[in-house]
């Protein structure tokens, strides 16, 4: 689905750098700027810092003159402010929105968050043209959202609606060592307990067959396995100076 993020008379270089950055770890890339505070703000050097990395969505990020320009291709229109007095679109939070759009038989071709100025937030005017002002849930008494925090929630919220990311382990997995490696390990490990007296032979209970299902259940890797036995080893010849 087109999704877009526009951004109307931005004032702080860094918010624009900081939405770009929110845009791409969230897999969105279409950003709009209407009549930025400066005329060069993709070319700061603050914007660009914030960015961080996010150099791809500076790039194609576009900048034009009126609303109507940043809004060609998009069906549904979402203001980030509140409703208006007077009258205007529902206030919604995101979350709620999404889900009763994406549960629409036929879910809109293209979306548009819009997000006011710092300093005054959106006009009347644009709020009036959208389907929905979109209202995060924050603490009572206190809503104040940086600009760019806004993008990230928003962002977040709308890729969640779309499907969301898988988590990915930073840490790859380990096959499990084979049955015979564990067998030797707890046959090396039940010699060293034996050597420094944990383990009477002559009585030796459970001890062995309740440490086999502790391995079992972990499933240790050829390395753990390998750290074992270097364990195990080590209480051997702690053992044996000790006898000496």
């Amino acid at each position: 689905m087109k999704t877009r993020f526009i951004l109307i008379e931005t004032s702080h270089a860094g918010n624009v750098g900081g939405a770009a950055r929110a845009l791409k770890v969230m897999g969105f890339e279409e950003l709009v700027l209407v009549r930025p505070r400066w005329p060069n703000v993709l070319r700061k050097e603050e914007t660009i810092q914030r960015a961080s990395g996010a150099n791809d969505v500076l790039a194609s990020t576009r900048v034009v003159d009126t609303l109507d320009e940043a809004l060609d291709g998009i069906t549904h229109l979402c203001a980030t402010a509140m409703t208006p007095r007077d009258f205007g679109p529902p206030t919604r939070a995101p979350r709620e929105h999404f889900a009763a759009l994406m549960a629409e038989p036929a879910p809109p071709q293209g979306v548009a968050f819009l997000f006011g100025s710092e300093r005054f937030g959106m006009a009347n005017e644009d709020v009036y043209r959208c389907h929905v002002a979109l209202s995060i849930p924050t603490a009572p008494g206190y809503g104040s959202l940086n600009l760019a925090a806004a993008v990230q929630l928003v962002a977040y919220d709308w890729r969640q609606a779309l499907g969301g990311f898988a988590v990915a382990s930073p840490v790859s997995a380990r096959p499990a060592a084979d049955a015979a490696a564990v067998a030797g390990m707890l046959e090396h490990l039940q010699q060293a307990l034996v050597a420094v007296d944990f383990l009477d032979p002559a009585a030796p209970k459970k001890l062995m067959p309740r440490l086999h299902q502790l391995f079992n259940r972990a499933q240790p890797s050829d390395e753990e396995v390998h750290i074992l036995r270097g364990v195990a080893r080590a209480m051997l010849q702690t053992a044996e100076r000790a006898k000496r």
